[in-house]
């Protein structure tokens, strides 16, 4: 078919631009010629035979025989090889999976087998794109099937369930160095927080899974580590976890937002003794709301506006005076929920507007939340406690992948920085060293 000869023509002349060229890359109008060229052919360029595929081959056969020749220190058909020791011995068939499909390559081979190539390992049926995508895919909540059925319905190719599973468990080696790493020794502020997952242990049970992520003195954000609890007492498991972090290296910490949980302020106390404990606005709302008809949602969130936006604390003693004597009447477990968390919710009322805005609530850590509860949702529940942490770990991997988000997230914080430089003088120098 001569058209067809023409296209492996071009696609070969594109190859040999591509390996071990990192200078001039592949010639554009090449291209374009090669794309014109398989259109006029009636060439598919992407699925079973098309003209990705052809290029795929192309670029990989052609970088194995430039590895070849290094290895042997001599071209193809050059009469120095004679009487070197080592000569070509032919090639054999191999089938990998890439990002466009299965490609059928052909691995040179040389006579004492000494020749290990690298771009396409022995024994190596992936390409490290297919475990990246498959990875990813996983990190979105798609289970082993469904990210099988993916790979059949785009790809055409043809992965065993335990294929990728064994390709999403090489995370775990790398979850165990993360979860281990040093920290460093001051963050302005950390926020706590924990996401419910289901794990089928003998029954479906919801679990949480808690997270720690601080702000660095540089302004970026930065995930301390994820932690599986077991349902009990979460004051108790909180002070472990704590404890952990003093041990890689978290020697102090300004300000620690978290939820009300009793017993979590003296587990902090008992760490980080000069940390001032910050209760989240928004889970003191929510928590509010529990007690409340729905009905009155939106005048209750109304009415103690006014209390944790107030310029002092004595201002806001005086809202929630207010508050009290509108709604304690119909709704007094608002009232004593809040009394109860006061100690603990005014602390920011001493410090300037750009420390309020960002510890106020827990809205730097939502956006995580709420990438794990995607992913967690997509998936249902978990057979065991390795797999909910796996799935996600996948999704606090895969939270930035351009960067943009640190660098919105460092220019966000840039005012509140250097007014925790004011507020908390000497304290973050430790970790500007």
């Amino acid at each position: 078919m001569s058209d067809g000869s023409t296209i492996a023509v071009d696609t070969a002349a594109v190859a040999r631009n591509v390996p071990g060229q990192p200078a001039e890359g592949v010639d554009a109008e090449l291209v374009a010629q090669l794309v014109e060229q398989a259109r006029a052919a009636g060439l598919q360029l992407t699925g079973d035979g098309g003209l990705l595929q052809q290029l795929t081959k192309r670029v990989l056969e052609s970088a194995l025989e430039g590895e070849i020749t290094d290895h042997l220190g001599y071209d193809k058909g050059d009469p120095a090889g004679k009487n070197s020791g080592n000569s070509r011995n032919g090639v054999r068939a191999k089938t990998v999976l890439t990002d466009v499909g299965p490609v059928e390559i052909e691995v040179p081979r040389d006579r004492d087998g000494s020749f290990a190539p690298r771009i396409v390992k022995k024994r190596q049926r992936r390409l490290s794109g297919v475990d990246d995508m498959v990875i990813s895919l996983s990190a979105k909540g798609l289970t082993t099937g469904e990210i099988q059925a993916h790979l059949a319905e785009v790809y055409g190719a043809e992965v065993s369930r335990q294929t990728i599973s064994t390709i999403t468990d090489k995370v775990v080696e790398g979850m165990t160095e993360w979860q281990n790493r040093p920290l460093d020794p001051v963050y302005p502020v950390i926020f706590l927080d924990a996401v419910h997952v289901k794990i089928r242990d003998g029954k479906v049970a919801n679990r949480p899974i808690y997270l720690a992520l601080a702000v660095t003195v540089e302004g970026t954000r930065d995930i301390l580590g994820l932690w599986a609890g077991d349902g009990g007492e979460g004051a108790k498991f909180w002070l472990q976890v704590l404890t952990e972090l003093r041990n890689r290296g978290v020697q102090d910490a300004c300000m620690v937002v978290c939820d009300g949980l009793k017993g979590l302020p003296d587990a902090i106390g008992e760490v980080w003794p000069e940390a001032v404990v910050q209760t989240c606005v928004i889970h003191l709302l929510r928590a509010s709301f529990r007690y409340a008809g729905r009905q009155h949602w939106d005048a209750i969130a109304k009415a103690l506006k006014p209390v944790y936006t107030a310029p002092t604390e004595a201002a806001a003693r005086a809202r929630f005076a207010e508050f009290a004597e509108a709604w304690g009447g119909k709704y007094p477990a608002i009232v004593r929920l809040w009394q109860q968390a006061w100690a603990e919710f005014v602390p920011f009322l001493a410090f300037d507007a750009e420390i309020r805005t960002v510890v106020c609530s827990t809205n730097a850590i939502e956006s995580v939340n709420a990438r794990i509860r995607r992913a967690v949702r997509a998936r249902g529940h978990f057979p065991n406690e390795a797999a909910a942490l796996k799935c996600v770990y996948l999704a606090v991997m895969s939270l930035d992948p351009t960067g943009q988000g640190r660098r919105r997230w460092t220019m966000r914080w840039k005012p509140a920085l250097n007014a925790f430089d004011i507020a908390f003088e000497g304290r973050l120098s430790a970790g500007r060293k």
